[in-house]
């Protein structure tokens, strides 16, 4: 591990200013940070650890869950309202990790996670969003757990996060803070496809910091799930999931959200989904020809061809069972 200067800031502006140098990096519930530190992958110069701020807790206010940056994976799992309201959500966390990484990491810190590209985390293979301009050796080498959605000639690195998926299926907004002010920004805008520059995966400019997360509740009415796919059962990541959420009335949906995970570069939300789902009522047929509609323009290599019939099971099983009242 490369050295580095430990700040422990008192409050968000101390902790902003101090990110403000580009090798600073934020520590957190630490359980993806540290590993990239040990492995080399990631050496920043100084390390602020901001695990005292008043960042977590979550709270109800009118319509919308506000929930702090450094509330756990754990806490939010736990709580009622998530329980009662967002099944979305809470799955998406309880099928993200053991109890004991749950109680560990952050909200903030899953929404930033890196990816478990092999490649990326191997510091003798080329990987551009490790190091720009290097190459990716995963487009011609071992590829069956990469993307099939929103990637380019420079890389095909899954997300990992499954809380994210759900979220940018709820439209959920992030909020930052950094040296100029705060702002908020969609999540389904927060996350950038890899395009020229793969190194560069969100919005966040240096020195600015997740303090919350908005995510507006469902309608009463409303039936959720998140469906993940994996190798094992036992806390392995997404081949490929589905967070999906219906309104329904008189038969018809409503409204409809999908968001697919282990499937894209960034948690993807299917617009052409939804729109095959609206206004119908729920069908065998009809969820066949959302999940077609979800993998449109995806783009498999000859690794992950699978991925293609696979993710859109996987659409269609979860919809069935939000659509037959399982959720």
């Amino acid at each position: 591990m490369h050295p580095f200067e430990y700040i422990r800031p008192s409050d968000v502006r101390h902790a902003v200013t101090a990110a403000a140098d580009p090798g600073a990096a934020f520590l957190a519930g630490g359980t993806t940070q540290v590993d990239l530190m040990k492995d080399g992958v990631l050496g920043p110069r100084v390390l602020i650890d901001i695990t005292r701020l008043p960042l977590r807790g979550v709270a109800l206010v009118g319509g919308v869950i506000r929930v702090g940056a450094l509330t756990t994976m754990e806490e939010l799992a736990a709580d009622p309202v998530v329980a009662d309201r967002l099944t979305v959500v809470r799955e998406s966390l309880l099928q993200a990790a053991s109890p004991q990484l749950r109680n560990m990491a952050t909200v903030g810190g899953n929404l930033l996670q890196r990816t478990r590209c092999r490649y990326y985390r191997d510091l003798s293979c080329a990987c551009n969003k490790r190091s720009p301009g290097s190459g990716c050796e995963a487009l011609d080498g071992q590829h069956p757990m990469h993307a099939i959605l929103g990637t380019s000639e420079h890389c095909i690195a899954t997300h990992a996060s499954d809380l994210a998926v759900a979220l940018v299926a709820l439209d959920a907004v992030v909020r930052i803070q950094g040296v100029a002010g705060e702002r908020a920004v969609p999540l389904t805008g927060f996350y950038r496809t890899p395009g020229e520059d793969p190194s560069v995966e969100n919005v966040l400019e240096p020195g600015e910091l997740i303090t919350s997360v908005e995510i507006p509740l469902l309608p009463e009415e409303a039936r959720s799930r998140y469906l993940k796919v994996r190798d094992r059962a036992s806390y392995e990541f997404a081949l490929a999931s589905v967070a999906v959420a219906l309104v329904t009335a008189d038969g018809v949906t409503r409204d409809a959200r999908v968001a697919l995970g282990g499937l894209a570069t960034v948690p993807w939300r299917s617009r052409a989904a939804e729109e095959v789902l609206r206004g119908v009522p729920v069908t065998p047929d009809t969820c066949i020809a959302a999940a077609e509609a979800a993998l449109s323009g995806a783009v498999p290599h000859p690794g992950n061809a699978y991925k293609m019939e696979l993710g859109k099971r996987a659409v269609a099983r979860a919809l069935s069972m939000v659509a037959g009242g399982s959720g």
